[in-house]
């Protein structure tokens, strides 16, 4: 039973999750997401996306890995991509919050769900360069489709969005070749800065 309690303890502590919130705003531009719906968006987009991998890819790890790649704002709280203050103490925030976080479960979950994390932040494997390739583009897309609210809200550049994509095509050329549209339509409506 203790194996049980462990795990239901994990479980109610990622329900935390949906209390945070993101900079990104849903689709209809109604309200920013939260980590769990962006985490779910990811899980889908995986499972429908993954034939755009450069490379085949194990779409079971690339979901687990998705889903639990930003566990770790529970504690680290979440870092917009454009925050340079905030970015510049990330990674210490996120690895204090993995250690805390990935430790409430049984020893052989939680070096497996670490290890997971851990591969998706190095990015060496294929399927965690396309988890990450589909972390970039969610909210681009969210973005697109709300008329770039959070973009302007923020007065996001053009280069900015490159700089922080630069080994998205890593994981998918095809789907890094759409993202470029998308974000060449908005630069020319002018929900992006150019520069």
């Amino acid at each position: 039973m203790e194996r049980l309690e462990q795990q239901l303890n994990f479980l109610l502590e990622m329900d935390k999750l949906k209390s945070v919130f993101r900079q990104t705003y849903l689709a209809d531009g109604s309200r920013k997401e939260n980590d769990a719906e962006h985490s779910w968006h990811l899980v889908m987009m995986a499972f429908l996306l993954a034939e755009y991998a450069n490379e085949p890819v194990d779409v079971l790890k690339v979901m687990k890995m998705v889903m639990l790649h930003d566990v770790i704002e529970i504690d680290a709280g979440d870092t917009y991509a454009y925050d340079t203050a905030g970015n510049a103490t990330k990674r210490v925030r996120e690895l204090a919050a993995a250690k805390r976080i990935f430790a409430l479960l049984p020893d052989d979950q939680a070096a497996e769900f670490r290890g997971l994390w851990d591969e998706f932040e190095a990015m060496e494997t294929m399927e965690a360069r396309f988890a990450n390739t589909l972390d970039k583009m969610q909210p681009l897309l969210l973005n697109h489709a709300s008329e770039g609210k959070s973009w302007m809200e923020h007065g996001v550049k053009a280069s900015q969005i490159m700089e922080r994509n630069a080994r998205t095509p890593e994981g998918s050329e095809a789907l890094w070749q759409h993202m470029k549209t998308l974000i060449e339509e908005n630069i020319s409506k002018g929900n992006i800065k150019e520069g």
